[in-house]
């Protein structure tokens, strides 16, 4: 770990460390019940007092968000090239994605559950479905971002266009598909929360639903904190790739 990178760290745990005692005395200086509010001192106490119930659930969202990004950025990456390099598909299913994405997943989410049940596959499908429209996104605009002298001196060279396109337009697409598969993940943690709260017999956003319709408000949050650390986790894990694009900046 560089001195900068240490440098980041420190603060941005100080900002944190900040933010939950200024809650913490707040909490308890306005004297708010903890069915309300609890202070961050009674949630990391729930978070370690549940802590197997808490990771079981965390590894049961996880697979179905690996899964649903998987999905999509299996078929997102493939399918945006095809409507970059095709018009037909251009004018017929980019449309049909954009439509697709203007409609609330979480009006979706019911459907999929009767569709498809309360198992891994309803919330898989969630998860896809709030992470395939960036990654198509992020293809599209990594493709027409190829730098129009490099385009020429592989036209120069007479390189076939499966060549251009495999040593040329992916590499320089490879940044922005990175960039779009940040935005996607915690999205596709979003997804598979949302799908658990329509319907399902485990996950985080179960624990969620089932803790706050108890009242037990210290274990909603300890669960919502292991959601967020979830998607931290994930995000975190895509941006380390970033460092093996060292043409970013070229």
């Amino acid at each position: 770990m560089t001195a900068a990178t240490r440098r980041d760290v420190a603060i941005s745990a100080a900002f944190f460390l900040a933010l939950g005692l200024a809650w913490e005395f707040a909490v308890r200086g306005a004297e708010i019940a903890s069915y309300l509010l609890p202070p961050p001192s009674a949630i990391l106490i729930e978070l370690w007092n549940s802590r197997g119930v808490i990771l079981a659930e965390t590894l049961v969202t996880l697979t179905e968000v690996f899964w649903g990004f998987a999905i999509a950025l299996a078929l997102g990456v493939p399918i945006a090239a095809l409507i970059y390099f095709s018009q037909t598909a251009k004018r017929t299913v980019y449309p049909l994605f954009v439509a697709l994405q203007s409609i609330p997943k979480i009006g979706l989410a019911p459907l999929i559950v009767v569709w498809c049940g309360y198992g891994l596959a309803s919330k898989l499908i969630m998860a896809f479905l709030f992470a395939f429209f960036p990654i198509i996104i992020a293809t599209l605009g990594g493709l027409a971002s190829t730098p129009a002298h490099l385009e020429e001196h592989f036209r120069a060279l007479r390189a076939t266009p499966m060549q251009t396109f495999w040593r040329l337009r992916v590499p320089a697409a490879l940044p922005n598909i990175l960039d779009g598969c940040k935005v996607a993940m915690p999205l596709a943690v979003i997804g598979a929360v949302v799908g658990e709260f329509v319907g399902s017999n485990d996950g985080l956003g179960n624990l969620i639903l089932t803790a706050s319709g108890s009242g037990h408000t210290t274990l909603t949050f300890a669960a919502l904190i292991a959601v967020t650390l979830l998607s931290l986790l994930l995000f975190y894990g895509v941006a380390y790739w970033d460092r093996f694009i060292w043409w970013r900046a070229a």
